[in-house]
């Protein structure tokens, strides 16, 4: 299978580690799996914050890179959503669809595509938090939402509700404490990177690590 690996933007700028496990999770299978270099954001920043028109060249750019892969595949839920659910500054021609649709988030890929069940080189023996972003939850369907709860992180409810963003983080890392987790794991490096933030401003000694360093045997 031939799979084209996007990295959004600021797992490549600040969690490079995520991007470099994803990359041995899908080879572990034995897939041919490819990195277009000249890739960039895939645009959700500014979706989210209302310049949509403004994604055109972005998308474009996206659909130029991964066209003609069998999969797509990201450890994002949050830019896989904008691509798979928002991705329409463009026009929507066959090849832009096509690529739409052939996007996955990671997780979702190894479990619903390449109907993985078992990874025998990865150990965690730790207790865990695991967080699913609103977009996982929403749109991808990773998991059924327990209560109705509002996103704590997004990057124009960070920007703009910073009060609000910060004071949902603080409550979130605080009750991951109190249930006795070590770490707090996620498909999005965007939520782990908030609430580890506001952990260590108020001093909860949380970890913080993505699904696929795990999968991917990472020990701590």
């Amino acid at each position: 299978m031939r799979i084209g690996l996007f990295i959004p933007c600021y797992i490549d700028a600040f969690f490079p580690k995520v991007g470099v496990a994803t990359l041995e999770l899908l080879e572990r299978f034995g897939h041919d799996v490819h990195y277009p270099r000249d890739q960039t954001c895939c645009g959700q920043p500014m979706a989210n914050s209302g310049f949509n028109a403004e994604c055109a060249d972005t998308e474009a750019l996206f659909v130029r890179n991964f066209s003609g892969f069998d999969y797509v595949v990201s450890p994002s839920g949050s830019c896989v959503h904008h691509v798979r659910d928002n991705f329409d500054a463009i026009e929507q021609t066959a090849e832009v669809k096509e690529v739409r649709s052939r996007t996955f988030e990671l997780v979702e890929f190894l479990h619903d595509i390449l109907k993985v069940d078992a990874f025998p080189w990865a150990k965690f023996p730790h207790r865990v938090g695991l967080h699913n972003s609103c977009g996982t939850l929403r749109r991808l369907k990773h998991a059924r939402p327990s209560e109705l709860h509002e996103p704590f992180f997004s990057k124009p409810v960070d920007v703009f509700e910073e009060v609000v963003s910060t004071k949902m983080g603080y409550d979130k890392v605080r009750d991951h404490a109190q249930a006795g987790a070590e770490y707090i794991v996620s498909a999005d490096s965007s939520c782990l990177m908030h609430q580890r933030g506001c952990a260590e401003r108020i001093g909860v000694p949380l970890k913080f690590i993505h699904i696929a360093e795990i999968l991917n045997g990472a020990g701590a």
